[in-house]
């Protein structure tokens, strides 16, 4: 694929991803009560005014890593009805609803990925490879054929397939499939011995595969969440005993998201692997995983970031003290210029040692 067309795609992708992580706060907010000034994608200074809608300013802005909302008095706890001005449980509630919206994207990617694998069909036999030459390469039959009886009587495993042929090896047989929901016949002799690897017919036989069923494929999707998570929470550990490489374990900025992502569409170009829909699941898992780490990534404690911010909640909630706003403006302020280093340092990182999928 072209590389411009790849860094498109990337830059919609993220794009996407990081408007619902805001549209999770811009509802919170508002279903709370709280007005919006602006919608920003991007970090100011700002470039242009897109629009406006329900009161708040659509901006596009400078800085291309990321995007923001700004809550009416956000950082100025003596305006009313303004955001700092609320209760702590308010300002609680919008800072998880922009981790939450990730991690629901990124549930419902999984769904789809997993419906789109599919489960097999225990009780069909496919065809799924023909040699050349073979008596089912001569007698016609094809590739995604599903085969129901052999000399009228009925096929339901593999295994009876395997031993049906078998033993009628050298005589005669019809073999009766359904192609595309058409129902042919196929005369052909099993060979007595076939070439190594090839079988009596000549053919590799596995399930089809149906779609996952939807709510199996809601358990498979929370499963893969949680394990996702419980591998973050535990990587501290892990980088700090050694048994994970550092180098492995890295963080990846824009650079590394857009090398892990056309590795992916590579993967589903040369992929061989049957799906019961035909979806690239190689993009669609590396797009739910990035929906998920930019969740946790959110909620880790670090100021500016909405973990940060829930962090600043705690006292108030929990021994009803708050925090100054002023003290918690200026560590915001510190830390969001800390991570704009940190982001350019990962950056470059990324073109040093580009990431390599395993």
């Amino acid at each position: 694929m072209d590389v411009f067309l790849l860094i498109l795609q990337v830059v919609l992708v993220l794009g996407v991803l990081i408007f619902f992580h805001e549209f999770g706060h811009f509802l919170a907010s508002l279903a709370l009560g709280i007005p919006v000034d602006e919608f920003g994608f991007g970090f100011p200074p700002r470039l242009a005014k897109l629009g406006e809608w329900k009161g708040t300013e659509i901006t596009l802005n400078w800085i291309p890593f990321g995007a923001f909302v700004r809550p009416h008095g956000e950082d100025e706890d003596d305006v009313e009805g303004g955001m700092a001005s609320a209760p702590a449980w308010k300002r609680l509630l919008i800072a998880l609803a922009g981790p939450a919206m990730n991690f629901l994207i990124g549930v419902i990617l999984l769904i789809v990925l997993y419906t789109a694998l599919g489960t097999p069909i225990s009780d069909q036999a496919m065809i799924s490879e023909i040699s050349k030459n073979s008596p089912a390469d001569v007698a016609g039959l094809q590739i995604g054929d599903i085969i129901l009886s052999i000399n009228g009587e009925p096929m339901e495993t593999i295994t009876e397939v395997g031993q049906t042929t078998s033993e009628n090896a050298g005589s005669e047989i019809t073999v009766t499939v359904d192609r595309d929901g058409v129902t042919l016949d196929y005369t052909l002799v099993p060979r007595v011995n076939p070439p190594a690897g090839e079988g009596s017919m000549g053919v590799g036989l596995s399930n089809p595969l149906a779609p996952t069923p939807f709510f199996e494929a809601v358990g498979y999707a929370f499963q893969s969440t949680g394990y996702v998570v419980k591998e973050t929470l535990l990587l501290p550990g892990r980088l700090i005993t050694g048994t994970v490489d550092l180098a492995v374990a890295r963080p990846v900025g824009y650079k590394g998201i857009f090398d892990i992502y056309s590795q992916a569409v590579e993967m589903d170009q040369d992929s061989n692997i049957a799906t019961a829909e035909s979806l690239p699941i190689y993009t669609i898992s590396i797009i739910a995983n990035i929906s998920l780490a930019l969740g946790i990534t959110n909620l880790l404690p670090i100021p500016a970031l909405d973990g940060g911010r829930i962090l600043f909640t705690l006292p108030e909630l929990l021994f009803k003290k708050r925090i100054p706003q002023e003290w918690e403006n200026t560590v915001n302020t510190i830390s969001f210029v800390l991570l704009l280093a940190l982001m350019v340092f990962i950056t470059i990182l990324d073109f040093t040692h580009p990431v390599v999928l395993p």
